[in-house]
């Protein structure tokens, strides 16, 4: 029995996915359903990534002592007061502007010197260099050169779900710097810094200075 040649899939003729493709389709039409399946693969990938650290770390953290949740019993989505024992507690607050900002940077760093590097190899480092601050960060080191060097006298580590959600806020500012002019990019860190500087006297660039070379000048402004 001879079987027409329209209803044989050639080695040509079936998309990355196994599905088989009408040899006499458009060209342009296999071309974008390559290129769609491509694309949800990558979007694929990438959501796995960040999902896998994000739970090592907070596993990580867990084993390390540090709460689940805040010891006050609840989750907020949004804790604005800086000086409090809720601060680092909940899912966002004042310093997640902050992590946003680490994943801009990020972005731009791993482009500048990865070039050829795929946007989920970027993704993947970005992710490395994040994840381990959270965790430097709930270290007792770290902990108390915040007590000491700032006006975070309250401060006792990050909760679990506050490390989680930092680690997806810079996931956020990846992929806004991927996606926005370079231009938009270095004005949203700039608004983030100004915006927190102005209203808590406190921001990434403040944070880095007073954690690695405080001032007591500085200090006394935070806390006034």
């Amino acid at each position: 029995m001879r079987v027409s040649p329209d209803l044989v899939c050639s080695r040509q003729t079936v998309s990355s996915s196994g599905a088989c493709l009408h040899p006499r389709a458009p060209l342009p039409r296999r071309i974008a359903f390559s290129r769609k399946f491509r694309l949800n693969r990558s979007v694929r990938n990438s959501l796995l990534i960040v999902f896998g650290f994000t739970a090592a770390t907070a596993i990580i953290l867990y084993t390390m002592g540090q709460p689940l949740i805040c010891k006050c019993g609840y989750v907020k989505l949004w804790h604005g007061v800086v000086i409090s024992s809720e601060n680092s507690q909940h899912l966002s607050d004042w310093y997640t502007p902050s992590h946003i900002i680490h994943g801009i940077l990020f972005f731009g760093f791993f482009t500048l010197i990865l070039r050829k590097a795929s946007i989920n190899v970027r993704l993947v480092l970005s992710l490395i260099l994040e994840c381990a601050w959270e965790i430097l960060e709930n270290t007792d080191m770290i902990i108390n050169r915040y007590r000491e060097s700032t006006i975070s006298l309250d401060y006792f580590g990050d909760s679990v779900i506050n490390s989680s959600a930092d680690i997806l806020a810079m996931v956020v500012g990846f992929f806004l710097a991927a996606r926005l002019p370079v231009w938009t990019s270095v004005a949203l860190i700039v608004i983030f810094e100004a915006t927190t500087t102005y209203l808590i006297r406190d921001g990434l660039a403040l944070n880095i200075l007073m954690l690695v070379w405080p001032l007591e000048a500085v200090k006394a402004w935070q806390g006034g």
